[in-house]
């Protein structure tokens, strides 16, 4: 079924990128949108994930050099049946984290040194489990591609002004350029916010069971939530499409469960991960390790 909805998001996001193109340029346009679309959608495929790492400074750490965070992740990876992801830091003060990746043969799992010093070991864990659920339900892929192609139909659309429109193929003048500076981005947009929205909700659930305890999640995300409102995350800003990626919206002046929010409501999430926990006969509220495993506490 997700094989199914990649192929129709790649569709639209192609149609929308062709439909800028021929506001631009006509046929013309449209055409050369066209063989543009085609080399973006080969190279989102095979690419995009390492661009969206590299766009927020990654680093890849192994055993060696980060044997509790790596360890963690590989339990976990255990736990939810996949392979071993990729494990990256990025030294950024915003707690946050996000996973990406083709399919889960080539995922990668990304956290903050912001994250890593904000949450506790078992609030991490609820963390890595929740993307580590991303790669399970094969999101990545979907919420990659569309960060690529949105980014893309932004800059081309903030082209138009400098190309003036498509006036005498077409005949949009400069109102309709301008219309279409406003509408195509805000289209791609509202793509990233539906797919984001309903991805994260499933993604809380299962990484919820794949750790082992929905409180755990829910704990880290009230604490990402509010870190991410008071710390700002630059590299984020400076690529706005990829937020949806994130576990937490990490753009300044986010308003959640609103018509343009790239994230459900945090309070919305934790309750339904409090009605998963009284699913699975939970205490509420319990945040501590189970006995004999490491203690609470900061984990940076």
């Amino acid at each position: 079924m997700n094989y199914f909805k990649t192929g129709l998001l790649i569709a639209a996001m192609t149609a929308l990128f062709m439909g800028v193109g021929a506001l631009l340029g006509g046929q013309s346009g449209m055409l050369i949108a066209l063989v543009v679309a085609i080399g973006m959608n080969a190279f989102s495929y095979w690419n995009s994930d390492k661009m969206v790492l590299r766009m927020h400074g990654a680093r890849e750490v192994d055993q060696r050099s980060a044997p509790e965070l790596h360890g963690m992740v590989a339990d976990l990876a255990r736990n939810a049946d996949l392979p071993m992801p990729k494990v990256y830091i990025i030294d950024n003060p915003q707690p946050n984290a996000f996973a990406t990746g083709r399919n889960p043969e080539n995922a990668a799992v990304a956290a903050t040194t912001g994250i890593l010093q904000t949450l506790t070991r078992e609030e991490l864990a609820g963390v890595m489990a929740h993307e580590l659920a991303h790669i399970r339900n094969r999101d990545t892929l979907i919420m990659t591609v569309t960060a690529t192609f949105a980014g893309a139909i932004s800059m081309l659309a903030n082209f138009a002004m400098f190309f003036g429109g498509a006036r005498n193929n077409n005949g949009i003048g400069i109102l309709g350029t301008i219309a279409m500076m406003i509408l195509a981005p805000l289209a791609a947009m509202l793509v990233q916010m539906a797919i984001s929205r309903t991805r994260e909700y499933a993604a809380d659930r299962l990484g919820a069971m794949i750790c082992g305890n929905p409180a755990w999640l829910a704990s880290a995300l009230q604490k990402i939530a509010s870190g991410a409102k008071r710390v700002p995350n630059m590299a984020a800003e400076r690529n706005p499409s990829t937020a949806h990626m994130f576990i937490i919206n990490p753009l300044s002046g986010a308003r959640a469960d609103k018509l343009f929010a790239t994230h459900p409501d945090t309070g919305n999430r934790i309750a339904a991960l409090e009605r998963l926990a009284q699913e699975m006969g939970q205490p509420w509220g319990s945040t501590s390790a189970a006995p004999g495993s490491a203690p609470a506490g900061p984990w940076g």
